[in-house]
Order: structure tokens, then C-alpha cells, then sequence
């Protein structure tokens, strides 16, 4: 094995490297290696990457989903080695997931067919006990549940039947990062709850657009902010929150941690250093503005997520100092923990800085929130956030149908881990009361600013 030395030496020295270049596989990537805590095994050959599914109740290769979403829909693209594990990452800045070297692809796999009632059953209920790593905190019975529901599945039923026995286990268990997908004549049914409260309630009454419509116009031209700024692609707004006297408090709301650019194919390496390189001349721009004001608001009261590597860049203009953020791992292993560090970013606040959350906060906006609560001169406030860290695994079924699970744990500094329960801000208030979903968020903008400055 000396012969793959230079190339681990090279992956170490200069970072993750591309496992295919103008289509051709580099050769230390080229084999089978397997994922235990992912479920996955990955053949790489000098063309070609194939992801197969590995369950306890049996291995298939990945189908093509027609529901999938984005998690589903992008492969691996860099990869460092040592000796016979192999580190795969999507994008530069994503965590590591380890596999282990296999010598060929075990026989088991695409052994027998799994596309019937009864083996898709046993496929979800086996992945969802493998690698769902929150039953205990959301008080779910699982191996319970799929006792109960065994009985039901039959050789004879209908994919409208099936899906309901899946969607029945799944009642209750309040995870939006946790869903499955499926197109069933012609339709496509969904099961995912989790939402909170405040997206529900919206999307019954005003609607989700319309709302949305009314906190930037509210922003841009309601008088809340001086000057503001609409910019990235309409996923951030800055500005200066309007007083009415001399304090100075800077603002900066985002929308995604990414989307800022549509040159480039959501997923690809050229997006990602894009989506990087636009969000940090955003900030850079903001932070040389505030640079003499007495303190800086960071709205993340609706954020949806995104690029973990965006939701950690936020909290690097915010200090002057590296710091640790957070640790993750999937949740069969712990052992496999990850620490995540950031560093200050070139142009820096380390002023008074106020984060606004609430139910709507979610994924890479409460991995923002987290870390950004490490730093000594931030202030929380709003409402808890929605309490689902975990990047979705994505496990398509062996018929085409699509499931998505949590099976990641992140943790602070201290260990505590929020999923479930969501981050409770140091400073509570309603950000989108009931009665007031737009006016109330330009109150609590109001309110934040006046603590920060009391």
C-alpha cells in the first residue's frame, strides 16, 4: 500500500480533493467502501459512481426517485484517503462521511427484489431503526410501531394502501427534517410535520407568499430600516434600524444560508465556492458599515437553512477570535464526532449583537443561531427555533419512493443537544404574534434593538 502515500500526503496538505476530473475517477478513490452509520455502500469506478442502499432487511441499488428532493438528487464530489477509509464530502466545507474499504460488492446486494409491499415495508421500518437517531427524544415506540403495523401490509394492496401503513408509523413524529414522498396515480402525497407553529398557521390564513410579501415591504419601505438593502438574490436585506434618536444598530436578515447566485447548478462545486464568495462580500460590505455603530441585529426569525458552511460563515463576522461552534455525528456513532471551528472572517463586528429566531428558524438557520450563541457579545432573542438540526439522509425506497430521515446529532460546546426542544432565546417575545404576523416582527426588530442598546 506505499504506493498510495503521495496521494494522502497531497489530500492532507492541500484539502479534500475532486474524486472525478474532466470524468475520470482519481484512482485513490476508485473501489467499494462501505458506510455503517449512513446505510450506504459506493462503488467508484474509473466513469462511474454508484450508491447502493445497504438495510438490514436487505441492499439495493439506488433507485431513481421522481419526488426526490435536493439531498437526493446530488452525488459526492471530493474525498480525502487514508489506508482503506476514505472520507466523501459533497461540497467543500461539508462534514466528513468515513467509509471503510470493502474488497468487492457483497453478493447480498441486488440479491433478491424488494419492490413489493412487503419488502418495501421492511426496507423503511429497518433504515428508520438503523439510523433515526431521535426516537427517544420525541417519545416514539418504534419497534412497537412496525410490530403493530406488520400485520397490515398484504401482497395484494395498493400502492394508496401501503403508503398509509408507512404514513401511520410515522404519525407523531414531529420532525420536519423526517419525510417520505411518493407518486401514486399521477399525485404526489407527502407526509412531514414538525412545522411549528407560525408556517402552519400562515400558510392557512394569509398564505406563505403573501406573508412573506408583507415582512420585505415592511423592511423596505414600512420605515423599520434606513437605507436598506435588498441584495443576494433576494435571500438578504441590510440596513439600519430606524430609532428615532442617535443609537446606531445595524441589521442584516437572511432569508437561506444560500441561493445568492443561479449561475451555477445548486450543488456543484462552482455554486458552492460561488454561494460562498457572493455571501462573503455581502457580509464584508455590512460589517465596513457597522463598523462605529453601537450594535448589529442578525435575523434569522425566518430562516429555512442551507449551506452549513453559510450558516457557519454568519457567526465568523461576529468574532475576533477562532472559537468552537459545535460537534456532529450520526447518531449510531458518537465516537465519530466532528468539531466544527470557526474563524474570523476578514472583516469583522464584535460589538453588541442581538439573534432573532423563532418557530420558522430552522436546519442551517439554527446551526447559525448555535453557534453564534458561543460568542460572549451575542444576545438571544424571539421565540425557540424549530428544533431540527439533522442534514436529511436520504434513503429513496427500492420502488422509487422517497424518504428522508434525521439521523444526525448536533451538539454545543457543552453537549447539550437541541433537537426536538429547539434553542430558547435569552430574551423572549412573540416575533409573529397571531394577531400581528408582519407588524409584530417589526416590533420585536424594535424591541431587540432598544436591549442592545438600553
Amino acid at each position: 500500500m506505499s504506493f498510495l502515500i503521495p496521494a494522502l500526503v497531497l489530500a492532507l496538505q492541500s484539502g479534500p480533493q475532486p474524486i472525478f476530473t474532466d470524468g475520470v475517477a482519481d484512482p485513490a478513490a476508485q473501489g467499494v467502501w462501505r458506510s455503517a452509520d449512513y446505510g450506504w455502500i459506493i462503488e467508484i469506478e474509473e466513469d462511474s459512481l454508484i450508491r447502493w442502499q445497504d438495510t438490514p432487511a436487505g441492499c439495493y441499488r439506488t433507485p431513481d426517485a421522481p419526488t426526490a428532493r435536493l439531498m437526493g438528487q446530488i452525488e459526492y464530489r471530493l474525498f480525502t484517503r487514508e489506508g482503506d477509509t476514505i472520507g466523501l464530502q459533497y461540497l467543500d466545507g461539508d462534514s466528513n462521511t468515513r467509509f471503510e474499504r470493502l474488497p468487492h460488492l457483497p453478493e447480498r446486494c441486488g440479491a433478491e427484489d424488494l419492490d413489493t409491499p412487503s419488502g418495501v415495508f421492511e426496507v423503511f421500518a429497518s433504515a428508520m431503526q438503523a439510523h433515526y437517531a431521535f426516537f427517544d427524544q420525541r417519545g416514539i415506540d418504534w419497534p412497537a410501531r412496525v410490530e403493530a403495523a406488520r400485520p397490515l401490509v398484504r401482497s395484494d394492496m395498493s400502492d394508496a394502501e401501503l403508503f398509509d401503513v408507512l404514513a401511520g408509523l410515522m404519525n407523531g413524529l414531529s420532525d420536519s427534517h423526517t419525510k417520505l414522498t411518493a407518486l401514486i396515480d399521477g399525485e404526489e402525497r407527502l407526509v412531514q410535520d414538525g412545522l411549528g407553529t407560525t408556517l402552519p398557521r400562515m400558510r392557512e390564513t394569509t398564505g406563505e407568499q403573501p406573508w412573506l410579501i408583507g415582512l420585505v415591504d415592511q423592511l423596505l419601505e414600512g420605515g423599520v430600516l434606513t437605507e436598506p438593502e435588498f441584495v443576494g438574490n433576494g435571500r438578504i436585506i441590510t440596513g439600519r434600524v430606524t430609532t428615532g434618536d442617535d443609537r446606531r444598530v445595524g441589521y442584516v436578515l437572511i432569508f437561506t444560508m444560500g441561493g445568492f447566485t443561479e449561475d451555477f447548478a445548486p450543488g456543484t462545486l462552482e455554486w458552492a465556492e460561488a454561494e460562498r464568495r457572493i455571501f462573503s462580500e455581502i457580509m464584508n460590505t455590512a460589517m465596513e458599515r457597522f463598523a462605529e455603530y453601537d450594535a448589529v441585529i442578525v435575523d434569522l426569525s425566518n430562516n429555512r437553512g442551507g449551506y452549513d458552511a453559510i450558516a457557519r460563515a454568519v457567526a465568523s463576522h461576529f468574532t475576533a477570535s477562532p472559537f468552537l461552534a459545535y460537534t456532529q455525528h450520526p447518531g449510531t456513532n458518537p465516537a465519530a464526532a466532528e468539531a466544527h471551528r470557526i474563524e474570523p472572517a476578514d472583516r469583522v463586528f464584535t460589538g453588541p449583537v442581538g439573534v432573532l429566531t423563532s418557530d420558522v428558524t430552522v436546519s442551517g438557520g439554527e446551526i447559525a443561531t448555535l453557534s453564534l450563541r458561543q460568542l460572549p457579545n451575542v444576545l438571544h432573542a424571539g421565540t425557540s427555533t424549530r428544533g431540527a438540526f439533522s442534514t436529511p439522509l436520504a434513503k429513496p425506497l427500492p420502488n422509487g419512493w422517497y424518504l428522508e430521515l434525521s439521523n444526525e446529532v448536533f451538539a454545543a460546546p457543552d453537549g447539550t443537544v437541541y433537537e426536538e426542544t429547539g434553542i430558547t432565546p435569552d430574551l423572549e417575545f412573540d416575533v409573529y404574534p397571531v394577531d400581528a404576523p408582519v407588524t409584530g416582527h417589526a416590533d420585536a426588530v424594535r424591541q431587540l434593538a432598544e436591549a442592545l442598546t438600553r
